[in-house]
């Protein structure tokens, strides 16, 4: 199964409140996650530059492109961008990273 990782910029002082919100994720995009294929979904802070690196598996890497047109997404978005750098559409900045090294 295919992983993918990439990077997110949090802003500062919003440490807590990014931990909060995720803590609480919704069912319902919880549900949309698992239905596109992606698990073992991870999110790492470096807490000296406020980067946030995601990990996940997902079946079809095709399906990520689906992921910006679903409704729920979207308001998750609306919902988080106060607190990360984002795009236009609310969507966050991310930075897709070249795996370089993998021991399973």
């Amino acid at each position: 199964m295919p992983r993918v990782a990439f990077k997110m910029q949090l802003l500062k002082g919003f440490e807590e409140e990014y931990a909060k919100r995720h803590d609480a994720i919704w069912p319902e995009l919880q549900q949309l996650l698992s239905v596109s294929g992606i698990s073992e979904y991870a999110i790492f802070l470096d807490e000296t530059t406020l980067a946030l690196f995601g990990v996940l598996k997902i079946t079809d890497t095709a399906k990520l492109d689906e992921l910006p047109k679903q409704p729920v997404m979207q308001q998750w978005w609306a919902y988080m961008k106060d607190i990360m750098e984002c795009n236009d559409d609310n969507s966050p900045v991310s930075i897709p990273l070249k795996e370089v090294f993998y021991l399973p």
